[in-house]
């Protein structure tokens, strides 16, 4: 083996397979790789932006890692999900240290809402004014871990789920933390992430947490970037709608109700006339109700336009509106004696600002929009274009942009997410999978399939599908565009008597759902768009993929039919600029939950016929990996057969 001193570079560690090896099952260095490590290291060199398509089993994280690592000057990596974040810190990470054998600092940071907030713990246990008891308990579950917690980040506390009621009683976020006038801001677990982030040589952070700040949401990660010499962003593919939804404003009715109750908590340590104070915040939750009310029962999402002008919406809205102005009027003459009170009455301020700005509805390249939920209602102004703030991110912080994902190309292109996000001058660089498709994987589509507007297109597909899951003995992800076609497709499948293990989405959450599909080893998952990405079931688990249909987005989106119109009346064409390479990039996405090791084989299959009877089908078949392709259910049949007799012989 290399002494240390021999090596120069991010290549010379990764074509050393004995440093490696020990730590990784089957190391071999991959020709992609080095390529990726050479390319990321000359952009660090020359300060450049770079954008890396890296398929499946490149090695990606190695590849800018050991490199970022080596360089000086911080590094920002920012990773598409908490749980992908968790990965890179806790298990990649200190092996590649281990590897490079140096002192480099790495910390992880999360968004606030993910850590303790001690200030909050203690008002609330004081006030004990909770809402049932399972809150009550799980306050308790939650008192006696602060005490011996060293980061304060809640998912330590793995007893209590992730949407355990207690979490906004004990966590802060940006409208109520005090900051430095916080009264226990020495042992705040956020403020200590930040300081340990402030003097790392790496951070992992992930897009929500990065885009919160972007935007001014004070997140933390705006004191990294001036002192930063490189920004990685992992799964980058996901930032175009990530950022738009940190760029854009939205109020719900949680927030504005979370505002009254957090009033009242503060009150009732002052001055201030409670009385008076609980007929304020009542009329501020009526109206809250009345608005979610106005919008009908069903749960939907809709441009505002749609609404604004009903007089129930409007009257409502007003209503609204009034009502937050008078809680801000209350606030405002006691903010000074308090500094909760004081936070109060600035949230209610910025609160009052954005309703008007979204009941109106008016400011261009921007669209106004509204989710409603059983009980509550969301509304959002989101911009149509986000490539302008990112660029001007990018000038403001002049360091190293590097961008990687398995699927950033449209057939090897890159122009798309390019101008989605404001890099058209960005080097770009693609790096196919090692893996051998076309000996592991067979790609499907079946004969006779009707077209998917039909009303028996999920029917027939689902039957077609039952010979297809039965070959594959289970171990099958269903993927769906819609629920409605989910829900149609699990009774189909239920009536069917599948001698297999059936998990569908909506019936468990999603970790309970591939912790299931992991552990039975021949169940079929039906899901919809979050199964789509960022899940990784290697080996024989899973051994086919169905993807139900083309995944256009709804052209009922609010925010993906004003894009639409925007482009189309701009003398652009959204179906060929937009709408098309969107869809390529989301079935690569789905393509590539199915073969994730060298070792693996399945079978991807795409009922939609469109790919074959449609001319953009074209654009589809050149962007997937170069599978065995069929159409006939025998040859289905024969590959499945293969796996099972190669699988008897090992």
């Amino acid at each position: 083996m290399n002494s240390v001193g021999e090596f120069q570079s991010a290549r010379d560690y990764l074509n050393d397979s004995a440093r490696f090896g020990g730590l990784l099952e089957g190391y071999r260095p991959r020709e992609a790789q080095l390529r990726m490590a050479d390319a990321v290291a000359e952009a660090i060199e020359a300060r450049g932006t770079l954008l890396v398509e890296a398929e499946t089993g490149t090695g990606k994280t190695l590849a800018y890692l050991l490199p970022a690592l080596l360089s000086d000057g911080p590094t920002l990596v920012s990773t598409g999900t908490k749980s992908l974040q968790d990965q890179l810190f806790f298990k990649d990470l200190p092996m590649v240290l281990k590897v490079l054998g140096m002192a480099r600092k790495a910390a992880l940071l999360k968004g606030r809402a993910n850590y303790l907030c001690p200030y909050r713990l203690e008002l609330h246990q004081e006030e004990a004014r909770f809402l049932t008891r399972e809150t009550a308990e799980q306050m308790q579950v939650v008192a006696h871990w602060a005490g011996r917690t060293r980061t304060g980040d809640i998912a330590e506390l793995k007893q209590l789920p992730e949407d355990a009621p207690v979490w906004p009683w004990v966590t802060s976020t940006a409208d109520n933390c005090l900051g430095t006038e916080c009264p226990k801001y020495s042992e705040c677990p956020l403020m200590n992430a930040r300081k340990e982030a402030q003097e790392a040589d790496l951070v992992v952070v992930n897009h929500h947490l990065f885009f919160a700040d972007a935007a001014l949401r004070g997140e933390g990660v705006s004191e990294l970037l001036p002192s930063a010499n490189t920004v990685i962003f992992d799964e980058a593919h996901q930032l175009p709608e990530i950022a738009a939804n940190f760029f854009g404003d939205s109020l719900s009715t949680r927030q504005v109700q979370e505002l009254g109750r957090d009033a009242l908590s503060e009150a009732a340590h002052s001055a201030l006339d409670l009385a008076a104070l609980n007929q304020t915040v009542a009329a501020v939750d009526k109206a809250c109700q009345d608005l979610r009310l106005s919008l009908g029962e069903a749960e939907r999402r809709a441009p505002w336009s749609e609404v604004q002008d009903t007089p129930a919406v409007v009257e409502a809205g007003t209503a609204l509106l009034d009502a937050l102005v008078d809680l801000e009027a209350s606030l405002a003459p006691q903010a000074k004696t308090s500094r909760g009170l004081d936070a109060c009455a600035r949230r209610a301020a910025e609160q009052v600002i954005t309703l008007k700005t979204i009941l109106d509805g008016s400011a261009p390249n921007r669209v106004y929009w509204f989710e409603t939920f059983k009980r509550t209602l969301v509304l959002h102004s989101t911009p149509l274009s986000v490539a302008a703030q990112l660029r001007a991110q990018r000038e403001k912080h002049p360091c190293t942009w590097i961008l990687t994902s398995a699927t950033l190309s449209v057939a090897g292109r890159f122009e798309h997410l390019q101008k989605r996000l404001g890099l058209e001058e960005a080097d770009t660089l693609r790096l196919e999978s090692p893996f051998d498709f076309k000996r592991q994987a067979v790609f499907y589509v079946p004969e006779g399939m009707p077209a998917p507007s039909s009303p028996d297109y999920t029917a027939t597909l689902t039957k077609a599908m039952i010979p297809v899951i039965r070959a594959a003995g289970g171990r099958t992800f269903f993927l769906f565009t819609s629920h409605r076609a989910l829900r149609e497709a699990a009774g189909l499948l239920r009536q069917a008597q599948l001698e297999y293990p059936l998990l569908v989405q909506g019936e468990a959450g999603r970790r309970e759902l591939l912790d299931n599909f992991r552990s039975l080893g021949n169940a079929v998952l039906l899901g919809t768009s979050s199964f789509w990405e960022g899940i990784d079931v290697r080996g024989e688990t899973l051994s086919c993929v169905i993807i139900d249909k083309l995944p256009f987005g709804s052209p009922g989106d609010p925010v993906a039919a004003a894009r639409i119109e925007h482009i189309n009346s701009s003398g652009g064409n959204a179906f060929r600029d937009y709408q098309l390479p969107q869809a390529v990039l989301a079935l690569r996405q789905g393509a590539g939950r199915l073969i994730r090791d060298p070792s693996d084989t399945g079978l991807l299959v795409v009922g939609d016929p469109r790919l074959i009877t449609k001319g953009y089908g074209r654009l589809f078949l050149d962007s997937l990996p170069g599978m065995t392709r069929t159409r006939k259910a025998e040859v289905v049949q024969r590959f499945f057969t293969y796996i099972a007799n190669r699988e008897h012989l090992q």
